[in-house]
């Protein structure tokens, strides 16, 4: 058995060993093992399972919290994604990559290893349990996977879209995602600093019923703003005093063009740029075609919509239009780096892309 898995797995043993021991109550009553016994027993009780094998989509992106090694002008960052394996479960993983100060992007090769982190701690809240979670710090970054840990997240954690949180100061990355129990849906947001120890809380509130909550990267006069979608119908700005309680809000975007007839939401936390709140945004059009475009929104009162874009920034091409789910191009969030915003995307639910726009190339693809 070692000889098949051994060299698959960091630290086997020692998983083998973990496993037996959430068996203890079922084991004890019968025969007491020998120490390799109880590894074997473990084995038994534990299958692999390929968290990417369907699909790995759905990208969002942020800076990485260790700036060191960036090439000159550029700037290291953290890429999230949706992977997607057998049962149609979904989990979150993640890259690391440079882009460089002309604008090109490259991302790390990924290591080839997985590893799920560690239950800290688990309370129960009024709407469910809140999970803190550590990985081993031996563990790259693209081994990390978060597997679903909760009763509501048994069949997903989906479309996580990540923001660089700047409150007063204190840098905290933030992402609302979708959690589904296989009948239910319902937004939660993962914290964290490191990417190597995390907190996940489900939201409360009316607008967390629903998926495409965007978190802003800031506070508005002492309250967090979102943008959310619960009315399945129309994008509204909302306000708290609770990071973790939304509901209300008022509706600033409804369906306007052809291609987004069908279905408006947000494509990740919104940019804020010299010009204004820059929201990408996704339109749902006839044989449920996806595509993404962009609001600018005001930047002293985000309900405001200044601009927007007429015809899509990227829609399914000719040649990518077949894959897990077809005609689908999405994306979880953009970053800008300097004069341009850099924008990871999914095609056909299947694979992820990177393209780069010059934000006053891109402002000019707006009307009023």
């Amino acid at each position: 058995m070692l000889d098949n898995f051994l060299e698959r797995h960091r630290n086997l043993l020692a998983k083998f060993e973990a496993r037996a021991n959430e068996m203890e109550a079922a084991l004890t009553p019968h025969v007491r093992f020998t120490p390799q016994q109880r590894q074997l027993v473990g084995a038994y009780f534990m299958h692999e399972y390929s968290f990417e094998a369907a699909a790995l989509f759905n990208p969002s992106i942020v800076a990485h919290p260790d700036q060191s090694g960036a090439p000159e002008g550029g700037r290291r960052f953290i890429l999230s994604l949706r992977a997607v394996g057998e049962g149609h479960i979904s989990s979150l993983t993640f890259r690391s990559g440079c882009v460089a100060a002309d604008g090109s992007v490259s991302v790390d090769p990924a290591a080839r290893l997985a590893a799920i982190p560690t239950v800290q701690r688990r309370f129960l809240g009024p709407e469910g349990h809140t999970v803190e979670l550590m990985f081993d710090s031996d563990e790259d970054l693209s081994e990390r996977v978060i597997f679903p840990v909760t009763e509501f997240q048994s069949n997903g954690i989906e479309d996580a879209r990540f923001v660089e949180f700047d409150d007063d100061g204190k840098r905290t990355f933030y992402a609302t995602y979708t959690a589904y129990s296989g009948r239910a849906i319902r937004s939660e947001l993962l914290e964290t600093q490191d990417f190597r120890s995390f907190r996940l809380s489900p939201l409360t509130g009316a607008a967390s019923g629903n998926k495409g909550m965007g978190l802003f990267p800031r506070r508005f006069g002492g309250q967090y703003a979102m943008i959310a979608r619960h009315d399945n119908e129309n994008l509204h700005l909302l306000y708290s005093h609770d990071l973790y309680h939304w509901a209300g809000g008022t509706a600033i975007l409804k369906p306007r063009f052809p291609w987004e007839f069908v279905q408006i939401g947000n494509c990740g936390a919104p940019i804020e740029l010299d010009e204004g709140w820059l929201l990408l945004t996704h339109g749902v059009g006839p044989v449920r075609r996806y595509a993404i475009g962009a609001v600018l929104l005001d930047k002293a009162d985000p309900s405001k919509v200044l601009a927007r874009t007429a015809e899509p920034l990227i829609r399914p091409e000719p040649a990518h239009r077949e894959g897990y789910v077809p005609n689908v191009v999405y994306t979880c969030g953009g970053m800008r780096h300097d004069g341009r915003i850099i924008l990871p995307y999914a095609v056909s639910d299947t694979f992820s892309t990177v393209s780069t726009i010059e934000i006053t190339a891109l402002l000019r693809l707006m009307q009023g």
